[in-house]
């Protein structure tokens, strides 16, 4: 897929900016704070329909303004589409689809696939397990459109469960009422892990096949789904069983402390190399090489489902790779991938790249070529 065009209006530092892509090498130049970011983070958005920085709208709408708007103009194998997105503050969002308002934002979900890779993506291993979370669920949404609808379903439950056994920190929890939620807890959440777990059996082989090639076979990368359910054989009834029992085992703690402790909410993965948490005994080089391997994987596994090529962005992150993992990363990139990379300056690419690469240079939120 290519993305051939992207028009921002109150969007952060943007008012209204038209860009046309016309290489599929895309340089986006400028000094920091000037709108580099925010203009993948615009893409992320018509891609998963989040941001990996922020979580409210109102945080994309530009001062002073009622609302943002992001369109993007898609080239895919089976014909182009047209997406927009009005971000409201405050109110509620509207996605569209070849001008056509969508009543379901799921429906919005894999008509553009990204991978976007920057340097806060070292929290992936670094950082807490919501961080790994929203990464899996965030690669799930694009290749599986309908995760999107099964996961707020699974938290839409969470809450109202929680509410409940707020509610009755003073005692009086209805047993009956616990029992439903418990039961429309178990339903949404077994979906939940069970996705998360086959896109993990395809995505680890590839994971460690980039790792070997980058570590250049000195190191081993191993990867573990640890769910708060285990997910045994992986059948229903199974998975099931065993969501009940931790329930029943953790319902005194819950009703203690007024919050549910058991489901896909609590989920991590562990990463290790070389038989070690990454986490707490990797070097720094050794977590990057990690991560690289891991947004390498992501792209491959989600060209291989989606069957098309997803764009890849690059947030500034050649300036925290080394040389050999800078020429790495450029080379598996090639023409294979429409990509779009930031950057403050032009010194981390050769006479290749430049040559073939559309060059933007931003300031202040404003584009020239």
């Amino acid at each position: 897929m290519f993305l051939k065009q992207l028009q921002l209006r109150n969007f952060r530092n943007y008012h209204d900016q038209l860009i046309d892509f016309t290489a599929s090498k895309t340089i986006i130049l400028g000094e920091n704070a000037q709108g580099k970011s925010n203009l993948l983070e615009a893409i992320e958005l018509l891609a998963t329909l989040k941001s990996h920085r922020v979580s409210k709208d109102h945080d994309f709408v530009a001062q002073g303004c009622p609302e943002a708007k992001i369109f993007g103009k898609v080239d895919r194998l089976h014909g182009e589409v047209d997406l927009s997105l009005t971000l409201r503050s405050p109110g509620r969002r509207t996605a569209s689809l070849n001008s056509e308002n969508l009543k379901r934002q799921a429906d919005f979900l894999g008509y553009l696939n990204a991978v976007e890779f920057s340097c806060l993506d070292l929290d992936l291993v670094r950082g807490a397990p919501e961080r790994r979370r929203l990464w899996l669920d965030g690669m799930l949404v694009q290749v599986e459109p309908l995760y999107g609808h099964i996961l707020q379903s699974y938290q839409q439950i969470l809450k109202q469960r929680n509410a409940l056994l707020k509610k009755g920190l003073d005692g009086n929890l209805p047993a009956e009422e616990l029992d439903l939620w418990d039961q429309q807890l178990v339903n949404a959440g077994i979906k939940v892990i069970r996705r998360r777990s086959r896109i993990l059996e395809r995505l680890v082989p590839i994971a460690q096949s980039w790792h070997q090639q980058i570590s250049q076979g000195h190191e081993t990368l191993i990867i573990t789904y640890c769910p708060s359910v285990a997910v045994g054989d992986g059948e229903v009834e199974s998975i099931e069983q065993t969501f009940r029992e931790r329930l029943a085992q953790r319902q005194l703690a819950e009703k203690s402390l007024g919050t549910t402790l058991i489901g896909p909410h609590r989920d991590d993965l562990a990463l290790l190399i070389d038989g070690v948490l990454a986490k707490s005994y990797g070097s720094q080089g050794q977590q990057r090489t990690l991560v690289l391997a891991l947004k390498l994987a992501e792209l491959e596994l989600i060209e291989q489902i989606v069957g098309d090529t997803p764009l890849l962005l690059l947030d500034d992150v050649l300036a925290e790779l080394d040389l050999q993992r800078q020429n790495q990363l450029l080379s598996v990139i090639m023409d294979r991938f429409q990509t779009i990379v930031t950057t403050t300056h032009l010194g981390a690419f050769d006479a290749k790249w430049l040559n073939a690469a559309q060059i933007l240079q931003v300031q202040n939120g404003i584009i020239k070529t």
